[in-house]
């Protein structure tokens, strides 16, 4: 059976894409910083419930022993996330007022929390016959589509977000050359209505979930080292 665990999972994508993966006969560890609200979310699912702060170094070390007595990992999908950038009434802090703080705290999450997590579960992967990772990334990481004029990734003002997931796709390239055992991939569910974007999305998280879903099961011949959406692959 698929030993499967995904960052950021008592709710939204991550919730979602847990109970598609269950469906399909995976054990899913269902990763949350709060222990409480994972608990709750894996008895709903009928996954296994594992405490997981990506930017708690600590956590991360007592997350991948809780998985090692449980088997071994398959499939690592780091879905957490925060988009700090997004004030109050869902207005996007722009260029003109980001700052240092915002930025740090974006990447400590975004950035750092992943290869905090890849880094760590590595070798629980390395020892799967076929391993493979998911990075949820964003259709803003996409350098080519910020700068297409007339399309939404070109009119968006934030700055912290975007850059931390395009940081994201790097590391997923990267990683990809570095371990070509790996299936590793970089994904964009699309503009999901979720708490991380204020529900402002306009699409359900079971649309969002579809391509997450796909790329976790992908197998020893899928794609490496690439940035999908639903549609197939993304311009970088």
């Amino acid at each position: 059976m698929t030993a499967t665990l995904i960052t950021g999972a008592n709710k939204g994508l991550g919730f979602e894409t847990a109970r598609r993966l269950i469906a399909a006969g995976h054990t899913v560890y269902i990763g949350s910083r709060d222990a409480e609200r994972g608990r709750r979310a894996a008895d709903q699912l009928g996954g296994r419930a594992v405490q997981l702060d990506v930017t708690d170094d600590a956590s991360v070390r007592a997350a991948v022993k809780a998985v090692e007595a449980g088997g071994g990992l398959d499939v690592l999908i780091n879905n957490a996330g925060i988009q700090e950038e997004m004030s109050e009434g869902n207005v996007v802090i722009g260029a003109a007022d980001v700052t240092a703080d915002l930025m740090r705290r974006t990447f400590e999450t975004n950035v750092f929390g992943t290869v905090r997590v890849l880094h760590a579960f590595l070798p629980l992967l390395q020892r799967s016959a076929a391993p493979v990772v998911v990075n949820v990334s964003s259709g803003l990481a996409s350098l080519t589509r910020v700068t297409t004029p007339d399309t939404p990734a070109y009119a968006y003002p934030g700055v912290a977000y975007p850059a931390s997931k395009t940081a994201v796709n790097m590391i997923t390239v990267q990683y990809a050359k570095a371990f070509p055992n790996l299936r590793i991939n970089a994904v964009e569910p699309g503009f999901t209505k979720t708490d991380l974007n204020g529900n402002t999305g306009i699409q359900t998280v079971e649309q969002g979930a579809e391509i997450i879903v796909h790329m976790a099961q992908v197998g020893s011949d899928g794609p490496t080292g690439g940035y999908f959406d639903a549609e197939g692959a993304l311009p970088w």
